[in-house]
């Protein structure tokens, strides 16, 4: 006579993959910080992008930050960022800094 599992092991075996299957399913999910920026775990491992680009948001911020122009960043990617998306990434990139400002001090000192 063949045994038949128990149908609570059944039940913690469905549930144990349902689990997995929606783990699975929230770690392919697109997540759109703005217009222009989304953050794709299919595209460039989950990092912030330019939509529709392999353009790493970081990568323009440095430009930025390094004193680069706009234009001369636009044209460095061959048209494939705006200037409207390079002024999202930097709006992100303030609200991101004054949210978690604590994290980035230094040294802390008194008044």
């Amino acid at each position: 006579m063949k045994r038949v599992a128990s149908l609570p092991f059944l039940v913690n075996r469905w549930d144990a993959t349902r689990m997995k299957d929606k783990k699975m399913s929230s770690q392919r999910m697109v997540k759109t910080l703005g217009r222009f920026i989304v953050a794709d775990p299919r595209v460039c491992h989950g990092q912030p992008t330019f939509r529709g680009t392999r353009i790493f948001v970081a990568d323009v911020l440095e430009q930025v930050g390094r004193g680069l122009d706009w234009e001369a960043i636009i044209e460095e990617w061959d048209g494939s960022i705006t200037s409207e998306a390079i002024a999202e990434a930097v709006h992100l990139a303030s609200q991101a800094l004054l949210k978690h400002a604590g994290e980035f001090a230094l040294v802390s000192t008194a008044p």
